[in-house]
């Protein structure tokens, strides 16, 4: 009988032993499988570089002036002279003067070009008293001009002094500064068709 119980009580050893070890062993496992490992840390996004600064464009400097030179290059750019054709054809001292003034601002404007300009000036009918040497309310002026301006040239009317010396039996005197044309009307026209400019105040 203590035979048979000492080989009962060895059994029953390896037996608790055996129920022990998988305990222990599956007690482990759930462990190791319940241990949830921590997320791998998430590194910071990137930092995000601000935009390349955009430099500011380059000042563009205001527009310099006309050069001497740049004047000289227009003028010797120039194919021709510039023409202009005035018509005066009415007895008045304010167009007269008008037509002076008109005739000084162009030759004026294009001096300071460096730049050539020709006028002619051509009176007829009665504006041909402008030119009359005995009636002219200007021709002071005119002859101060004429020495000025070399390019400056005044035309009478062949016809209307014709007219005038029959209507006032005498012979109508032309101041020197003046040249007599046949006719104002067909001098005007022959000079437009040359290209002139015209011009009536």
């Amino acid at each position: 009988m203590n035979r048979s119980f000492s080989v009962f009580a060895g059994t029953a050893s390896i037996a608790l032993a055996l129920v022990l070890s998988a305990h222990i062993g599956s007690s482990a496992q759930i462990s190791a499988s319940d241990q949830i490992s921590a997320p791998a840390k998430i590194g910071a996004p990137a930092k995000i570089s601000a935009p390349t600064k955009i430099n500011a464009p380059a000042k563009i400097n205001a527009p310099a002036k006309i050069s001497a030179l740049a004047k000289m290059s227009t003028a010797a750019n120039q194919k021709q002279p510039h023409r202009l054709a005035v018509q005066v054809d009415v007895n008045d001292p304010a167009i007269m003067n008008l037509a002076l003034n008109n005739v000084s601002n162009a030759a004026q404007h294009y001096s300071e070009l460096g730049q050539k300009v020709k006028i002619e000036l051509v009176a007829f009918g009665p504006g041909l008293h402008m030119l009359r040497d005995d009636t002219s309310p200007v021709k002071a002026r005119i002859k101060s001009m004429s020495e000025a301006m070399p390019n400056l040239t005044f035309s009478a009317c062949g016809n209307t002094r014709e007219n005038m010396t029959r209507a006032e039996a005498k012979d109508i005197p032309i101041i020197s500064q003046a040249k007599v044309v046949n006719a104002g009307v067909v001098r005007l026209m022959e000079l437009q068709e040359q290209g002139w400019s015209y011009l009536r105040p």
